[in-house]
């Protein structure tokens, strides 16, 4: 029987324990950033090891080697003398997914294509995900698509601040001219200034395929949005913009589309129609989700028929985002594809712990078949 205990994701971290085809999670600790947090996970973690009796077969844990909770679990599997487990971020959402496929008495058989879209996670490069097309086997991933990447000036802070990513965007489409007009008045020229020539030379711009800050230069093109104070306010203006639009209306002018090169699925043509004002700014908010959905199927669907699998996985905290998940799921749904999503947990980091659990809990029974036994459930107490 597996005995997996995994530490959980960075922000609205909570952990939990695989035991006997049972899932134990612990109280949700916050955010790791703050000692109350992480004292509260160490407390949660040596509660869920006596549950276990002291015997567990892996501890899993994010791939980033600073997080709090990665230490913990390599500490805990070095003491207990079992292997530490990483799972990357993404490969862990799908991972919630799939187990509660297994729990529901439906396991997934065979290769999935999972688009799991988010603001962050360590990818396996040791670079900024969050806009990822993943075809996930027996808990290990290959990353066969992703959002084109976008340079994040400032690294962290560009996340706190939706117009660096509309800068990073001016830059992309070789409009970085254009940077210092269009933001000095909201941010102070001498900023908005710095930002353009830190672009122009790659200075702590470190890339991202995150799809969380394509959301936030939306929203500040369209001028919604310059510095956020709560976690994806931004993505959440732009969703409540394009919730105004009717799409019964007619005689607007054709917009342009997401570009899908090699394996990229480039949406700067379509940010461009924004910062032009092509269009009412609710039906411009509208377009951006749908286009965004349309490059992801359309890569989905190329994903799914080369990996022999008709099942789609959508996962990441972005599927929050009510309009792009029943977009997404429609054009998936219209080419006769399969599509899961979590139903019972969050879409989001909350539930990571039991993705990370899963994942780890794969590639143990399939690396040794006989003493690990995933998934014979139990009534759990």
């Amino acid at each position: 029987m597996a005995r997996l205990l995994a530490t959980g994701a960075y922000l609205k971290n909570t952990a939990g324990l695989w035991l006997d085809g049972c899932w134990t999670a612990s109280p949700t600790h916050g955010d790791l950033g703050t000692p109350q947090a992480c004292r509260a996970l160490e407390a949660s973690l040596h509660q869920l090891v006596a549950r276990a009796g002291h015997r567990l077969d892996g501890i899993a844990h994010d791939l980033h080697p600073d997080f709090h909770s990665t230490r913990l679990a390599e500490a805990l599997a070095d003491r207990l003398g079992v292997p530490a487990i990483g799972v990357q971020h993404h490969l862990a959402h799908v991972g919630v997914v799939l187990a509660e496929q297994a729990l529901a008495g439906t396991p997934v058989d065979g290769p999935v294509i999972a688009i799991v879209l988010d603001g962050y996670g360590r990818g396996d490069d040791g670079g900024a995900w969050g806009g990822e097309l993943l075809r996930v086997d027996r808990g290990q991933a290959r990353r066969v698509s992703h959002l084109a990447e976008l340079p994040l000036p400032g690294a962290d802070r560009a996340a706190r601040e939706p117009w660096r990513m509309a800068s990073a965007v001016l830059h992309r489409l070789g409009r970085g001219d254009e940077i210092v007009s269009r933001h000095a008045g909201h941010v102070g020229l001498e900023r908005a200034q710095g930002l353009k020539q830190m672009l122009e030379r790659g200075l702590n711009c470190p890339p991202t395929s995150s799809a969380g800050r394509w959301f936030d230069a939306a929203a500040a093109a369209l001028g919604l949005c310059w510095q956020q104070h709560d976690e994806a306010e931004a993505a959440q203006a732009l969703e409540a913009l394009a919730a105004q639009h009717d799409p019964a209306s007619s005689g607007q002018p054709a917009l342009s589309t997401a570009r899908l090169v090699d394996e990229h699925i480039d949406l700067a043509p379509v940010l461009a129609d924004l910062f032009d004002a092509r269009a009412e700014p609710a039906r411009l908010a509208h377009h951006f989700h749908l286009a965004l959905a349309d490059g992801l199927a359309r890569a989905a669907t190329s994903a799914a028929h080369a990996a022999g699998t008709d099942t789609i996985v959508l996962a990441g905290g972005c599927f929050f985002n009510r309009l792009l998940s029943t977009a997404l799921r429609a054009m998936l749904e219209r080419r006769r594809l399969r599509v899961l999503r979590p139903v019972a947990h969050s879409c989001g980091d909350a539930a990571l712990a039991l993705g990370q659990a899963w994942i780890a809990g794969q590639r143990l029974s399939h690396a040794n078949p006989s003493p690990i036994s995933l998934l014979e459930p139990t009534p759990c107490a």
